[in-house]
This record gives C-alpha cells, sequence and structure tokens, in this order.
C-alpha cells in the first residue's frame, strides 16, 4: 500500500491532489497530505510511525489521543480569556475510526491536523522568540499538568534516565573496540575524563523522585526548538507538536532539553566549540516565557531543580553521543567520521558552559512570578 493510498484512509474529506514529503524529522517518515473538494481545500499531516524506535505504536497513539482530547478540553475552556489563539495538533480518526491505518506490511500511519500559518525555526533568533518558546512550554505543562499520569503508557522506557544511560557508557567503554577508539584519540580521552568528573552528578533527578521531592507528571518528551511553532501573523507562539514522545515523566526532563535545545546559539553541529555556549539572554528569555504559564502548578521542589535539569541533559546528551562514537556509530546517524565525536564535544562543553554561569542561571530562576 502507498503512502497516497493510505492517505484515502482517513477521515478527511476530499481528493487527494498530492501527498508532499517532509525531510526535517529525523524519526517518522512525514507528509503533507493536500485534498480538494469542490469548495475547499484540506490538508493534514500523514506520518508512518518509526517502528524501531516506538516498538508499540498502538500505545504511543493512545497516548497521543488522551493527551491531545484533554488539552483540547482546557484550551476551549480558556479561549475567553487567552492572549492569543492556542492550537495542539488534533489525531484524525481512520474510516474504520481507529487511531492508525495498519498497511500490509505491518506499518502504522496517523493523520494529524495541520497548525496551518505558522513556522518552526532551527534556532532562536531572537529574545523574543526565545519567552514564546517558554511560554510554549510552559502553557502546554500546565494544560496537561491535572492529566492523570497513571493513565499513560511509557512508550520510551528509561528515556531521560540518566543512570541508565551512565551504565550503557560503562559497558561499551569496556569494549575492545571503545578501548582502540580512546587510545587513538587525545580528544575521547579529554571527554571520558570529563564524564568521569561528573559522575555522581547524573543520578541528580531520580534521587530527588526516590526521596519524593519530585514526582512524575505527563511531558511532552522532546521539546526542542523545531517543535515550537511560531504564528506567522502576530509573531507569538500557538503550538507544540511532535507528540511521540507524550508520556510519564519529569517536567524537568522538557525545561532542561528546551533550553539545551535553545539557548546554545552554535546549534548541535558545530565544529567550532568557542562558539558553543549558554546565551544568558536567550536563557532569561525562556525562562520568562516559562515561568508565565508554569509558576501555576510548579512546586517549591520543582522550582529547585530547574538549573540542574538544564545541567544534565546538556550532559545526558553529550554522554550518549560519546557513547555511541565509542560503539561504531550503531545508533545516531552520522555523514562523516567522527561526528558523533563532534557532537558529544559540543553537548558537553555547552554542559561546561552551564556550570560556570551557574549562579546568573540560577538568579534567573528566582523570579516565581
Amino acid at each position: 500500500m502507498s503512502a497516497e493510498e493510505v492517505a484515502k484512509k482517513f477521515q478527511v474529506p476530499g481528493r487527494l491532489v498530492t501527498l508532499k514529503s517532509i525531510t526535517t524529522g529525523n524519526v517518522n517518515d512525514t507528509y503533507l497530505a493536500i485534498l480538494r473538494t469542490t469548495f475547499s481545500e484540506e490538508q493534514f499531516i500523514l506520518q508512518r510511525i518509526n517502528k524501531t524506535v516506538f516498538t508499540d505504536p498502538a500505545l504511543v497513539m493512545s497516548n497521543m489521543k488522551r493527551v491531545t482530547d484533554h488539552a483540547h478540553r482546557r484550551i476551549e475552556k480558556e479561549a475567553n480569556g487567552a492572549d492569543r489563539i492556542w492550537q495542539l495538533p488534533r489525531v484524525i480518526p481512520a474510516k474504520d475510526d481507529k487511531d492508525y491505518v495498519i498497511d500490509e506490511k505491518g506499518e502504522y500511519w496517523r493523520a494529524l491536523s495541520l497548525i496551518a500559518s505558522t513556522t518552526s525555526y532551527d534556532r532562536v533568533d531572537s529574545i523574543e522568540h526565545a519567552v514564546e518558546t517558554g511560554v510554549v512550554l510552559g502553557h502546554f505543562q500546565r494544560i496537561i499538568s491535572d492529566f492523570p499520569v497513571d493513565q499513560l503508557e511509557d512508550t520510551l522506557p528509561g528515556f531521560h534516565i540518566t543512570p541508565q544511560y551512565l551504565a550503557n557508557y560503562d559497558a561499551i567503554i569496556a569494549s575492545p573496540e571503545a578501548r582502540e577508539r580512546l587510545a587513538s584519540s587525545g580528544e575521547a580521552r579529554r571527554l571520558a575524563r570529563f564524564v568521569e568528573d561528573r559522575r555522581s552528578f547524573c543520578s541528580v533527578l531520580e534521587d530527588a523522585v526516590v526521596r519524593g521531592e519530585l514526582k512524575l507528571r505527563p511531558i511532552h518528551g522532546d521539546p526542542k526548538i523545531t517543535n515550537i511553532m511560531i504564528d506567522n501573523l502576530s509573531g507569538k507562539g500557538t503550538s507544540i507538536v511532535d507528540l511521540d514522545t507524550v508520556k510519564p515523566g519529569l517536567i524537568h526532563y522538557d525545561f532542561g532539553d528546551a533550553a539545551r535545545s535553545c539557548c546554545n546559539p552554535a546549534g548541535e553541529e558545530t565544529t567550532d566549540l568557542s562558539e558553543v555556549f549558554i546565551d544568558m539572554d536567550f536563557f532569561e528569555g525562556l525562562v520568562k516565557g516559562y515561568l508565565r504559564q508554569a509558576n501555576s502548578f510548579l512546586s517549591e521542589a520543582d522550582h529547585a531543580y530547574l538549573y540542574d535539569s538544564v545541567r544534565l541533559i546538556a550532559f545526558e546528551l553529550g554522554l550518549r553521543f560519546f557513547t555511541d562514537y565509542l560503539a561504531g556509530d550503531v545508533y545516531f546517524k552520522t555523514s562523516y567520521d567522527a561526528q558523533n565525536l563532534n557532537r558529544a564535544r559540543v553537548q558537553l562543553k555547552l554542559c561546561d558552559s552551564i556550570e560556570s554561569r551557574e549562579s546568573l542561571m540560577r538568579r534567573a530562576l528566582e523570579n516565581k512570578g
């Protein structure tokens, strides 16, 4: 069954005009489907769910449907008092009323409503953009904060559990291939020392959970800057997309990943480490926007660990890139030799920059509205 045939199996009126491939995503095969009737045009997002990453697509769709239905009700309830028209993708049912279509190869496909007249960006380009990124993340977390977390399945076990990534690193670094790569690269040995010096920090959030200071909530799971949609007309954030990773977790995973993603002007792929740092103007903007929405549901303990989350998530991603380099590049896609080593250098340099600006970052986070 072709993608064109799949597109016709969802409850969208009209005849299929075209299917355009969208190549910006790293996980799912994504298309823009355009259908027309005699009096209107309908557009939606068609995706094939990557079963290598999401081993149970039906559970992914169950999480997405439950959370978005809840969020849509909250958005509608608050609409009259909102300063903008908030949106969130809607799961479009198939013609058999399921939330997905399974083709003859056993592949799962889904259809989502298009967030129209918006743009996502690879990098933050202004303080205002950083503020809107924080507002969007805080708004999403707030409107799902009262959703019962026990009604969500953990579709990515171990995701953002840094001690587990460290355990995997320990297993990999003991292998002959990893020892050979370390022996041949002074930079790899430097990164290994960086990791060793921060080993005890890896469990900071998980230890807080064990102590009862932090609790699991519904989270987005992947709030990077490219998933924040900015309205083309108003310049305000209007939606967060890419909801595959909605699951139980710590809101700190989301905040830390958003800060890591949007407050490093150099991005993840630069080869010039002098360009890598945590931009305090962007960070202060992100925090301002985030707390504007999130203060209503954050506890004192939640606030206390926000800085740690930024430091930890940058470290965690660097650790994952470094582990993959030592393992022979088996997880993250690469286009040149030692790309994962360079990606690790970037994230661990960002972690170092975050550590050097700890007092400034904590001061920015002290504003509790």
